[in-house]
């Protein structure tokens, strides 16, 4: 395994149990058996660790390249709000800790922002893939995509917070993103 893929792996389970706002590049180096230094010939700062770690060891909420006018919304929607459900669940203790104090916020949206990240990501991921679909007829013209992924990402965060609330980390419903996608349906689909 690579130093970075160390770097990574430790990264994710020192922000894990401590979030990002009180994981220090000094404890991720010493649990990923490097020197800090090391640490930061692989990342230029701790944001940028953050990101990659959002990247590469959370589990992903993108369609495939191929996915627009394939399969079927409903199932192609399914997947991307599955995926975001998994994505919140884990992420969501790395990055609740940057609440925690309005100038560690502030530091951190400017840094993450200069990284080119920031919550609005899945929104529009998902809002891009409707529009995308829109061109090829398979979603209204009069939809409202903007208001549909704020709902869809908002109820995946949601469930996310509860899992995190609760203390189990789960999120033990089968099938939630269909269900979540479901209702959503006859405002998105052309007659």
């Amino acid at each position: 395994m690579s130093t970075r893929e160390r770097i990574l792996d430790a990264a994710a389970r020192v922000m894990r149990e401590q979030g990002v706002a009180h994981a220090t590049t000094k404890e991720i180096a010493r649990a990923a058996g490097c020197s800090e230094a090391l640490l930061y010939r692989h990342f230029d700062d701790k944001q940028g660790l953050f990101m990659a770690v959002l990247r590469e060891r959370m589990p992903g909420f993108a369609l495939p390249d191929d996915a627009v006018g394939t399969g079927t919304v409903e199932a192609n929607l399914a997947r991307l709000v599955s995926g975001l459900l998994d994505f919140y669940v884990d992420s969501f203790p790395i990055s609740a800790s940057i609440f925690s104090s309005s100038t560690l916020l502030v530091r951190h949206r400017e840094a993450i922002a200069a990284h080119g990240g920031g919550p609005q990501t899945p929104q529009l991921r998902l809002q891009a893939y409707l529009e995308a679909e829109r061109v090829v007829g398979r979603v209204r013209a009069d939809a409202d995509l903007e208001a549909v992924a704020r709902l869809l990402v908002g109820a995946a965060l949601h469930q996310a917070f509860l899992a995190a609330f609760w203390g189990d980390g789960s999120l033990d419903e089968p099938d939630l993103g269909r269900r979540l996608v479901a209702p959503v349906l006859p405002a998105l689909l052309a007659p």
